[in-house]
């Protein structure tokens, strides 16, 4: 069984997953940083946060570069793996070791730091401070990434406010009148005519504008959006985080399994070392005693005894030695003297081979 049980077929193959693992990081990272909606909605998550909303781009677009980074890492420490594979020794088989060791602690705090302790990443979805982030930042000018990403929700879940159209009431947006006088609500709260369009939040075209921005309810309830956009990015940030979450399991997983497989190696070389050894060691100890044996083969203390059922034995000095033992070191001489028939009365060649003789004493 441990014959079959081969050690570099399970680290190339846990390699292969690990390498398959890191190319498949390198393109998501990729695509997010491709998706510019995705990217520019979570800049809605870091609002509350002042470190994290005074960053030049949202939250998305760090998460991309880092899994581009964090793929080409895994991709490298594969190649690293499928090396060591190669030469077998303990000095590459560590250095993998401990890029995969550095690779997985690195993925456990940031996951644990998202399960656990959001609000430590300035991640909070709490309707007061979100309230007020929009009251404060909406409209305002420098401010146009999150008046964008607003707009993205708002037109994307077809909702208006953070907890509804009475959060631009108070606004600085209405209050200072960045926006038109007689708008209530942001164009985008209104049902659109470019609705499927992807970039219709930058360019909103209400279906009925009149309707939508008048203050009775009777009035704009068909035309304007009145869910408020708080579940909704709830539930979409908690959708990227099940990916998130999901991914760095997988790759934990392999991770692993990859360090699984380098202590499998380490066993395996120091078994096979201590196989090597053994053999040697063998193998000297039967050469030895083959040369003594040739050593003492003339000597004249050398006496043949009867052993029983026809195995004779000498006895070397102190030492008794059967005659099996001979067997490998003595040739029957080809007896030249037994009757052959001839009826041609021709030589034959091999009669004048010269003869070779070996005694046995």
């Amino acid at each position: 069984m441990a014959r079959c049980f081969n050690h570099k077929l399970v680290l190339n193959f846990c390699n292969l997953l690990f390498l398959l693992c890191g190319t498949m990081l390198i393109v998501s990272g990729c695509y997010l940083y491709t998706d510019t909606r995705r990217i520019l909605l979570s800049r809605l998550l870091a609002a509350p946060s002042e470190r994290l909303s005074a960053l030049p781009q949202p939250l998305l677009y760090y998460i991309a570069l880092g899994l581009c980074v964090a793929g080409f890492v895994a991709v490298l420490a594969a190649v690293i793996g499928f090396w060591a594979s190669c030469l077998h020794t303990y000095c590459f088989l560590s250095v993998y070791f401990l890029s995969v060791v550095v690779l997985l602690l690195a993925e456990s705090v940031v996951c644990l730091a998202i399960t656990l302790w959001p609000h430590c990443l300035g991640i909070s979805l709490d309707e007061t401070q979100m309230v007020k982030a929009l009251q404060a930042n909406y409209g305002i000018p420098g401010q146009e990434q999150f008046t964008n990403a607003m707009d993205l929700a708002q037109t994307r879940f077809g909702c208006c406010g953070m907890s509804g159209a009475i959060n631009y009431d108070t606004s600085l947006w209405r209050l200072q009148e960045y926006g038109q006088r007689n708008w209530a609500v942001p164009l985008s709260c209104c049902v659109l005519e470019n609705a499927p369009d992807r970039l219709s939040y930058l360019d909103p075209k209400p279906a009925n504008e009149s309707q939508c921005q008048s203050l009775e309810r009777t009035s704009y309830e068909r035309e304007r959006y009145t869910e408020s956009c708080l579940p909704h990015l709830d539930g979409w940030y908690r959708e990227q985080y099940s990916v998130f979450l999901g991914a760095s399991l997988v790759m934990g997983l392999v991770e692993f399994c990859v360090l699984l497989a380098i202590i499998l190696s380490c066993t395996g070389i120091a078994t096979q070392r201590a196989t090597l050894a053994s053999d040697t060691q063998h193998l000297r100890k039967r050469a030895k005693s083959r040369q003594v044996l040739v050593e003492n083969l003339y000597e004249p203390e050398v006496e043949l005894r009867d052993v029983g059922a026809g195995v004779r034995s000498m006895c070397l000095g102190s030492r008794h030695v059967s005659s099996e033992d001979f067997k490998e070191l003595y040739v029957q001489p080809r007896d030249l003297y037994k009757q052959r028939h001839n009826t041609t009365f021709k030589p034959i060649a091999s009669d004048y081979q010269t003869p070779m003789r070996s005694y046995l004493v």
